[in-house]
């Protein structure tokens, strides 16, 4: 619950789900709140989204956010294809390259890749330490590699997607 909404129409949201655009936000009391209401917010009726509402410590009002799915997050499609041209691949080692020389710190990003292929469905945690880095600051890189199609989150951990076994397989072959 949120004093103000951190959301306002037309903007959207990527979720496990897909991507989630907000048709409107609308204040309300609670006399308006309606059953429907409740039962679209997972609340078994009005009178326990009532007593959930009132729980909250949280200054503002309550406001009725209506929404529907737009489609699936993009990046699982990006993610999925792995039938790359080798310009396409050499984009891709670019942008690696471009992240990595704009870092505060020693290249990282096929550090990363390796960690992720050599330890799929392992806790960010725990490929944190293999790095000697903190959990949050390696799952902010993560993303940064999972906007570019190369990793694909876990219920637990990441794996790389077939984009970047593609990928990781191109740079091999330019060591070899």
């Amino acid at each position: 619950m949120w004093a103000e909404p951190r959301v306002h129409a037309g903007s959207t949201q990527r979720t496990w789900a897909g991507i989630i655009v907000i048709d409107s936000v609308t204040a309300v009391t609670p006399e308006e709140i309606t059953e429907e209401d409740a039962l679209r917010s997972g609340f078994q009726d009005r009178a326990a989204l009532l007593t959930a509402l009132s729980k909250s410590t949280k200054q503002g009002g309550y406001h009725r956010v209506m929404l529907h799915l737009g489609g699936p997050d993009p990046r699982s499609e990006l993610a999925a294809n792995a039938d790359l041209t080798d310009q396409e691949l050499a984009d891709l080692k670019a942008a690696l390259d471009a992240i990595d020389t704009r870092s505060r710190r020693a290249p990282w990003t096929r550090e990363v890749l390796r960690l992720i292929e050599e330890h799929p469905g392992l806790r960010a945690l725990d490929l944190a330490e293999h790095l000697g880095r903190d959990k949050l600051p390696f799952k902010a890189d993560v993303r940064r590699l999972k906007a570019l199609g190369l990793t694909e989150s876990l219920e637990t951990g990441y794996r790389l997607s077939p984009r970047g076994k593609a990928l990781t397989a191109y740079l091999r072959s330019l060591t070899e």
